[in-house]
């Protein structure tokens, strides 16, 4: 098996432990069966830190309170056992055994929890090694003293129970041996604990840390836990350390001077906040790593250390001097427990001779108090001070003692024993051993409060369903060590309110100067900016990028900026979305009110001009060039003045359908009646020619077919427009990023410039017919005058054309309003203000014998 076969595995220790353990078994067995007389001797090593009170029912613990130094076992040459012969205490590991002995106590004391039945315990020490966690563990299985496993000689083996050791790798040693007792072990799930500090991490936003993990199968199977965890949550780790499980002080010391290089690198990191995965023994390495540090100047800075509940900040005794201040604001998460009512009082009466059978005290009391006890013969002739054995326990640093903030878990998992009904006639024979085989079964049932006034229950493996206090780590330079519940974990909460943080009442290592820790890559991408990943590094390392035009990004850290809702736009830091207003021609602004007063003005103008020529309609200069296309040409002068105001103020379904219309219709008439006008012109002057044909044109039928034909063919096209796509109220978002354009869709682009087309053909030829007709002697000859109008008119509608598609939303709307105003207002001032100079400031001019002398 050489090759296949490791005694330092684990599994394979364990599983060639339990086939020797069977084949004893078997051995004792068949000599029973054949009568034989023969005995099996066990020559182990002894343990002589126990403590036992008797009772009808027993719950063992095994607890780690002293350990032993050994040498690292080699095949070179002879092994020796211990490096240093005297042990070495965790007097803050006591805390466990007086737990126990107060719950029993109290559990003895109350006639209603066990009637007629008495409970006792049977502690015994591992010293963190395997050989005798499994010794310690048969010993329990034992009659009492007496070291015959599986068998009652003389006194019964009662036991019911096994809180297993502080470590887990003790508590997996212990379960080797207790499975096949099925005798159950109560530990929580530490599962729980790596979501709670996930949470944590993303609570203060670091992602960014540094993880530590003890170098074994557990380590091993946490780091593939936990990191795809971090992954899926954002958060990245800088490092991975492992750290070394010995109890080999040279050894240990070897190890940090070898790697002090890579202890700087990694002391160095940006990461100010490490997860810690380990137990006690590995805290020690940890804490000769800060021991060696001043000699070999490692540069320790502040960190913020995470443990779990595995971890304890516990001084052996010959450490007791050595600095803690490096860890002072850690945070850790550890099994919820409250101070039970009387511990305080219970503490008061321990003393070295407060019981007899309590064999872990007097090392406690020397290594704790730094004193000898006058009856340990080991100490005679030194010279130290000497025991009182009145010493104060709550006086002890919290890093070696009991302090009060330490509090204990009354174990009151028994209180609904009594719902098995046994009483004293029930002990004999196998009443207890159907009893312990009954505890899996019933632990899956039992919900009691315990008098902490907690609730205790088990979940369907059995498994122990508790919550988690967060804990704040104070470490003082006296040595006192206080901890503060800042939070609470409650694996039984919704998922997002399993983990409570109290901010305010955490106080952080001094480096931080009690602001929050940062712990990331790199600094934050603000609001305005996104990330981008560095090639070659973790996703939690990236570059910083401002948004591209039109986007924002609203929180720190994000991916890729993000476009707002059509109904919004960035603002100028581009941190957010503000709502975009309505853009339209309104009477409410300035340039809308101005045009809208401006359209009034002319409109009045035009009824006045009108006015005037209606009164004075019998004069020689209203009655030339055709009086009744002159009235039709001022009152569709005035529909055009009057049409613009359907382009101002906010676009509806009617205004949309009928400004365009109207607009094409009006101006289409008004240029009709100028042509008509023209061509009358021309025709009067041609008739005037001795033989001409063209007398019998001359007249109000042409005049009037010209104007009906011109506006009939323009309606037409309004119609078609109408009837194939016409225009609606519509919304454009894309011309302005902050504001929504309320606009008339045209409908059919095609059908607004063929009647703005039409409407220039008409224009283009009023022109030429007036400029033609422009040097006909007379002197109410209109053609000069219409000449002019015209090419005003066709000036200010080919410069609108360009001006109209260059522009957005209501200055759009803007530049067709003035076109509209412009252009009316021409042909109103061109054609009619010298008539009327001549009508109302001139009136000597406005006879008979003015025209004929014009003609002449």
């Amino acid at each position: 098996m050489g090759g296949c076969f490791s005694w330092e595995d684990p599994f394979h220790r364990r599983i060639l432990l339990v086939v020797m353990l069977l084949l004893v078994l078997l051995c004792h067995s068949v000599c029973q069966a054949y009568s034989m007389n023969c005995s099996i001797r066990f020559d182990p090593l002894p343990i002589s830190h126990e403590f036992y009170l008797p009772g009808d029912l027993v719950i063992s613990e095994i607890v780690s309170q002293v350990f032993l130094l050994y040498n690292l076992l080699s095949f070179m040459e002879q092994p020796t056992q211990i490096v240093i012969d005297e042990p070495i205490s965790v007097p803050k590991n006591y805390q466990h055994i007086l737990a126990l002995a107060f719950a029993v106590k109290e559990i003895n004391e109350n006639p209603n929890i066990l009637s007629n039945l008495s409970l006792g315990f049977h502690t015994l020490n591992s010293y963190y090694t395997a050989k005798t966690t499994y010794k310690a563990t048969l010993s329990l299985f034992s009659a009492q003293q007496r070291f015959v496993p599986n068998f009652k000689c003389h006194n019964h083996n009662n036991l019911i129970a096994l809180i297993g050791g502080c470590i887990s790798e003790i508590s997996a040693n212990v379960a080797v041996i207790s499975a096949i007792y099925k005798t159950p072990q109560m530990v929580p799930n530490e599962a729980q604990q790596h979501i709670g500090v996930v949470q944590l991490l993303k609570h203060f936003g670091w992602t960014w840390i540094g993880l530590w993990a003890v170098d074994d199968d557990k380590g091993d199977r946490f780091l593939q836990t936990m990191v795809p965890m971090l992954d899926e949550n954002s958060i990245c780790y800088a490092f991975i350390m492992r750290i070394p499980k010995w109890n080999y002080v040279d050894e240990m010391i070897k190890y940090v001077l070898q790697r002090v290089e890579y202890y700087s690198t990694v002391f160095r990191e940006k990461a100010n906040v490490f997860f810690v995965y380990g137990e006690p023994p590995s805290f020690q390495v940890l804490r000769m790593l800060i021991f060696v540090a001043p000699f070999v100047e490692l540069p320790f800075r502040g960190k913020v250390w995470i443990v779990t509940s595995h971890w304890d900040f516990a001084s052996h005794s010959i450490q007791k001097n050595w600095d803690l201040q490096t860890f002072h604001g850690s945070i850790s998460f550890t099994v919820h427990s409250n101070q039970p009512v009387g511990f305080q009082k219970f503490l008061q009466m321990v003393r070295p001779s407060w019981f007899k059978r309590d064999g872990f005290i007097q090392d406690f009391w020397e290594q704790a108090f730094d004193c000898f006890l006058t009856t340990s013969k080991e100490w005679e002739g030194e010279e130290n001070k000497t025991c009182t054995g009145e010493e104060n326990l709550e006086s002890l640093p919290g890093d070696s003692g009991l302090p009060a903030e330490e509090g204990a878990q009354d174990d009151q998992r028994l209180r609904e024993l009594r719902t098995f009904s046994l009483d004293k006639r029930r002990v004999g024979g196998d009443a207890m051993a159907i009893f312990s085989g009954q505890v899996h079964k019933f632990l899956r049932s039992i919900v009691f409060n315990n008098s902490a006034g907690d609730i205790v229950h088990f979940n369907e493996n059995a498994e122990l369903v508790v919550g988690f206090d967060v804990t704040n780590w104070r470490i003082y330079p006296n040595g006192s060590v206080i901890r503060a519940k800042v939070g609470k974990l409650n694996p039984q909460a919704p998922f997002g309110k399993k983990l409570t943080i109290h901010d305010d009442q955490i106080v952080w290592h001094k480096s931080f100067n009690q602001g929050l820790p940062v712990s990331v890559c790199n600094d934050n991408c603000y609001p305005g900016s996104s990330r981008k990943k560095k090639e070659g590094e973790k996703f939690c390392c990236y570059d910083c990028f401002p948004c591209p035009e039109g986007t924002i990004s609203n929180q720190k850290d994000m991916d890729a900026c993000v476009e707002c809702a059509e109904e919004n736009y960035p603002n100028q830091d581009q941190t957010g979305c503000i709502p975009r207003g309505l853009s339209y021609l309104s009477y409410q602004e300035k340039l809308g009110l101005s045009l809208a007063v401006s359209a009034l003005a002319f409109s009045l103008i035009t009824t006045f001009v009108l006015a005037t020529f209606v009164k004075h309609k019998d004069t020689p200069i209203v009655k030339a060039n055709n009086r009744s296309l002159t009235y039709l040409l001022l009152i569709s002068l005035l529909l055009c003045f009057l049409c613009s105001l359907l382009f101002i103020g906010q676009p509806g379904k009617g205004t949309c359908l009928f400004r365009q219309m109207t607009f094409s219709i009006v101006f289409s008439v008004a240029l009709s009646s100028i042509l008509a006008k023209t061509i009358t012109v021309v025709l009067a002057f041609m008739a005037t020619k001795p033989g001409s044909r063209m007398r019998r044109w001359v007249g109000k039928g042409l005049a009037n077919c010209v104007v009906f034909s011109c506006s009939f063919l323009q309606a037409g096209i309004c119609t078609l427009w109408l009837s194939a796509s016409p225009p609606f109220p519509d919304t454009d978002m894309q011309s302005l990023k902050s504001e929504i354009i309320l606009e008339c869709n045209e409908g059919s682009a095609a059908m607004f410039y063929c009647a703005l087309g039409y409407m220039g053909f008409l224009a283009i030829v009023s022109l030429l017919v007036a400029f033609l007709a422009r040097k006909l002697p007379d002197s109410f000859n209109e053609a000069k005058f219409i000449t002019f109008s015209m090419l005003v008119f066709c000036s200010v509608w080919l410069t609108f054309v360009p001006t109209y598609l260059s522009t957005k939303g209501k200055y759009m709307v803007a530049v067709e309003v003035f076109s509209i105003l412009s252009s009316s207002a021409g042909l109103l001032g061109c054609i009619f203000f010298p008539k009327c100079y001549i009508i109302v400031l001139r009136s000597d001019l406005n006879n008979k014998e003015s025209l004929i002398r014009g003609r002449k």
